[in-house]
């Protein structure tokens, strides 16, 4: 079964291997693209609500695909932003639930890729911020 988890997995050893050309990047971008709900938030399969954690493996599938500008940036921020703890501080996977760090990295990470809060940029594909790639001497130009 097709999966966000995976297919982030799968994508990004190709971004490493320099082998994105092996897969059809439009009819994979169009499976990642409808994962978005009309809470604006990402799900991992069909039929499944919207999860915060998959605003990274989603999105970071695609921006490494160069499909990002396929789904509503804005509405995915309000998302993540609509599952914060206000008064104890995290991220949920979903408006109130129990914010927990695994959901508070990927949502952090989320609004990290798409530019929002002055955040450092998280490069898409090792999940680590730029500029430690850029001092690793890694080169990636997905952000």
């Amino acid at each position: 079964e097709s999966h966000g988890g995976q297919i982030f997995t799968c994508v990004g050893a190709l971004a490493i291997a320099d082998a994105l050309d092996r897969i059809d990047a439009d009819l994979l971008g169009w499976w990642l693209a409808e994962r978005q709900t009309p809470l604006g938030g990402l799900n991992g399969r069909p039929e499944k609500k919207a999860d915060v954690c998959y605003s990274w493996w989603d999105l970071s599938a695609l921006c490494m695909l160069r499909r990002d500008h396929w789904i509503n940036r804005d509405r995915l921020a309000e998302f993540i932003l609509s599952c914060q703890d206000v008064d104890d501080g995290g991220i949920a996977d979903f408006p109130g639930d129990m914010a927990d760090i695994f959901h508070t990295y990927f949502g952090i990470a989320g609004l990290s890729v798409m530019g929002r809060f002055e955040l450092k940029l998280i490069d898409p594909v090792y999940a680590l911020p730029c500029d430690v790639l850029d001092r690793m001497g890694i080169e990636t130009d997905y952000v």
